[in-house]
């Protein structure tokens, strides 16, 4: 199993926003793919004070080959679609696991 996760730091005054915005849109859009087979969406609860909230969102491929496609074919443009809603108001960063 390959877990693809991607961290977000959000402004507090979108957070909620932010998080509604990713179960109705990116979560339908990224199973719609077909290609993850689970999702989950949590928040750190160890935050440090940066003026933000904390998420993690996670995808699960079964292969490799899996979340390859999903990065060729879709992750760029749901990452457009996120930055043109949110503009400058989050950071990311990006990382992959995979389950031993």
């Amino acid at each position: 199993m390959i877990l693809y996760n991607t961290t977000y730091s959000v402004a507090t005054e979108i957070a909620d926003d932010w998080l509604r915005w990713m179960k109705r849109f990116f979560v339908s859009a990224a199973e719609a793919t077909e290609l993850p087979v689970s999702h989950k969406i949590l928040r750190l609860l160890t935050e440090l004070d940066n003026g933000g909230v904390t998420y993690s969102f996670q995808l699960s491929f079964e292969t490799m080959s899996d979340y390859n496609t999903y990065q060729e074919l879709h992750a760029n443009a749901l990452r457009q679609r996120m930055q043109h809603r949110f503009g400058n108001q989050f950071l990311s960063f990006d990382t992959l696991l995979e389950e031993v």
